[in-house]
């Protein structure tokens, strides 16, 4: 089998180990490279067209590994061809074509449109370096959007104060989206506008969307943010007495050469 679907097969299962992807919850989409594409030609037979209800013209021609809806992540690595599959962006935008996987009349996750939309607004926030869309079900980030308002200040400082590699990993900070009915272009759209401005947001009371240039930046933002929100919950049950101030997240992220976000300290 090819590297990339290789690579995409392990981050499905290994999120799945993790707990976060119960029955057929999550999905992950991959914007595939073109050496990528034309390892994977002699696959791509598929003809099957769907429409989108979004324009995703931004994205016309690209390639997308994608799982599929309804399908669950702990069997992506047993039936791959059943379970994801790869699809082509029509050139004016508003479809796609199967052209690998998804059999048995599978589609991709109803999430596509966010996913698709989330792209676009990384890409151009990245300058095209970003390529995975990744969204999870972890219980401690979800756990977490129960027990804040829905403001990013407020989630990243408990996140970069919670484990000190949190403000190196995500210097942007960590955006929140309040509760909204998943799988419509309502959602995609706000959650397109908000990572726009961070690499990860979450979904309160629901998951995370996390992005980046590759698979193992992606699935490490992601855990990094999830292990932050444990150690938060475990400190808070405890009861907390002292954490690490503005002033020393200053100083970190000086020693580290990245730029915090200076709206969210005081």
């Amino acid at each position: 089998m090819q590297k990339v679907l290789e690579d995409y097969i392990r981050m499905c299962y290994d999120g799945f180990l993790q707990g976060w992807h119960e029955r057929n919850g999550g999905n992950l989409t991959y914007r595939m490279k073109e050496d990528e594409v034309a390892d994977t030609a002699s696959l791509l037979a598929g003809d099957r067209h769907l429409d989108l209800p979004i324009d995703a013209s931004p994205l016309a021609g690209e390639h997308f590994i994608t799982t599929g809806s309804g399908r669950y992540m702990r069997n992506v690595p047993l039936a791959p061809q059943k379970n994801i599959g790869i699809i082509r962006i029509d050139d004016d935008g508003h479809g796609y074509t199967i052209r690998w996987g998804l059999e048995d009349g599978a589609k991709p996750t109803s999430e596509l449109p966010s996913h698709l939309l989330n792209h676009i607004a990384r890409m151009e926030a990245t300058d095209g370096r970003c390529r995975v869309i990744y969204h999870a079900h972890p219980a401690n980030i979800t756990a977490l959007s129960y027990t804040i308002e829905p403001d990013a200040k407020t989630l990243s400082r408990i996140l970069w104060q919670s484990e000190t590699e949190c403000a190196v990993v995500f210097p942007e900070g960590v955006g929140i989206l309040d509760w909204m009915i998943p799988g419509g272009t309502e959602i995609a759209e706000a959650s397109a506008r908000l990572i726009r401005k961070y690499p990860a947001i979450v979904w309160a009371f629901h998951g995370i969307f996390g992005s980046g240039a590759d698979f193992d930046e992606t699935f490490g933002l992601v855990h990094t943010i999830e292990k932050a929100a444990e150690i938060y919950l475990k400190a808070k049950g405890a009861g907390i007495v002292r954490t690490i101030t503005d002033d020393e997240l200053r100083v970190l992220a000086k020693a580290f050469g990245v730029k915090l976000n200076e709206d969210f300290l005081d």
